[in-house]
C-alpha cells in the first residue's frame, strides 16, 4: 500500500511538471513566451520560488530556467539526434541569456507567474527528482514504514536500516560498468549524482551531455561526474538533485569554492581524464572497488 501511494505521487509530478509533453508548466511556459501572465497551483508557485533561491545559491548555473537551451540541444526527447543546435538560434539564446531570476510570483494568493524575458522555459528536470525523494520518505514514514531505500535515476535516500545494518550503495564508475566506489548511508542521508553517462549523444567521437552550461550554452566537457552526499533533513534528497549540478558544471578551478559557498562538504568529482577529486570528509567514508589510480583528496 504505502509503495503504490508513492509510485502514484511520482506519476502525478510527472504528469504536472513535464518539460515538454502538455502539463501545468509547459501551458505557463507558453504564456511566459506570449508574455502575458499565468495563474499556477500553490505547489507549482512554490517550486518555482525554491528553484530561484537553489539557482541563486549556485551562481545559476543550475538555472531551471534554460528550457529552450535544453531543447535546442535536443534533450526535450526520449531518443536524442546526433546533432549541433542551429548556431544562428544557439546565438539569438544566448543574447537573450533567459533564466528562473527571471520569474516574477505575484498576484493575491502569490500564485500568478508572468516573466521578465519571453525567451524563460522553465525546465524543472534537473530538481525534481529530489523533490520526489523527500516527498517519496515523508510518505513512508507517514505509512509506518521505518527501513528503506528510495532510488529515483540515480538519486537515493537512505531510511532506517537494512536488518540493522547501514544501508550500502554504489557511486556508478562514469566510463566503466559497476560501481567507482561504495558508501554507507545513515538514517535520512541522500546522495546524488550528476554525469554525463546518462543523457548524452556522440558525434564525431565527441560526447555531447545534457549538462550545459548556461554561460556558453554547450555541453560541458571538463567533468565526467559529480556526486554529494546530503546529512539528513528535511531537504536532504532536494538538494542531493539540485546541488550537484552547478558543482559539475563550475568546471576545475571553481567546483570546490562553489561546494564550501553552498555548504556541501561530501563531494566527489571526476574529470574528463578519469581523476577523481573527493573532499576528506566523503574520502573518510567511501571503500574504493578495486584500486583506482589518480586520487587526489581535497580540504
Amino acid at each position: 500500500k504505502a509503495i503504490n501511494l508513492v509510485l502514484r505521487e511520482f506519476d502525478r509530478m510527472h504528469r504536472a511538471y513535464h518539460a515538454w509533453q502538455p502539463s501545468e508548466l509547459t501551458t505557463a511556459n507558453s504564456a511566459f513566451a506570449a508574455g502575458r501572465p499565468q495563474e499556477v497551483s500553490t505547489e507549482l508557485a512554490e517550486f518555482m520560488r525554491e528553484a530561484q533561491a537553489l539557482s541563486a545559491q549556485g551562481d545559476h548555473l543550475f538555472d531551471p530556467g534554460i528550457g529552450g537551451l535544453i531543447q535546442l540541444w535536443g534533450f526535450h526527447a526520449d531518443e536524442f539526434a546526433a546533432q549541433l543546435p542551429d548556431p544562428e538560434k544557439l546565438a539569438a539564446w544566448l543574447e537573450k541569456k533567459p533564466s528562473v531570476a527571471d520569474l516574477v510570483i505575484d498576484g493575491k494568493n502569490g500564485t500568478t507567474a508572468s516573466s521578465r524575458n519571453p525567451a524563460l522555459a522553465l525546465d524543472f528536470g534537473g530538481y525534481l527528482k529530489g523533490v520526489a525523494l523527500d516527498r517519496a520518505a515523508a510518505i513512508l514514514r507517514e505509512q509506518g514504514i521505518k527501513n528503506a531505500l528510495i532510488n529515483i535515476g540515480g538519486n537515493v535516500m537512505a531510511l532506517g536500516s537494512k536488518d540493522g545494518r547501514k544501508w550500502r550503495i554504489g557511486i556508478q564508475h562514469p566510463r566503466q560498468p559497476g560501481a567507482l566506489a561504495t558508501v554507507m548511508l545513515e538514517d535520512g542521508e541522500a546522495i546524488g549524482s550528476s554525469g554525463d553517462y546518462q543523457r548524452y549523444f556522440e558525434l564525431d567521437g565527441k560526447r555531447y551531455s545534457h549538462l550545459i552550461d548556461p554561460r556558453t550554452g554547450w555541453p560541458v566537457d571538463h567533468t565526467q561526474a559529480v556526486t554529494v552526499l546530503i546529512p539528513a533533513s528535511p531537504k536532504a534528497g532536494t538538494l542531493s538533485d539540485a546541488a550537484s549540478k552547478p558543482i559539475f558544471i563550475a568546471g576545475p578551478d571553481h567546483w570546490r569554492d562553489l561546494a564550501r559557498k553552498m555548504q556541501i562538504g561530501l563531494v566527489l568529482r571526476v574529470d574528463r581524464n578519469n581523476q577523481i577529486f573527493v573532499t576528506q570528509a566523503l574520502h573518510q567514508r567511501l571503500e574504493y572497488i578495486g584500486k583506482p589510480t589518480g586520487i587526489q583528496v581535497v580540504d
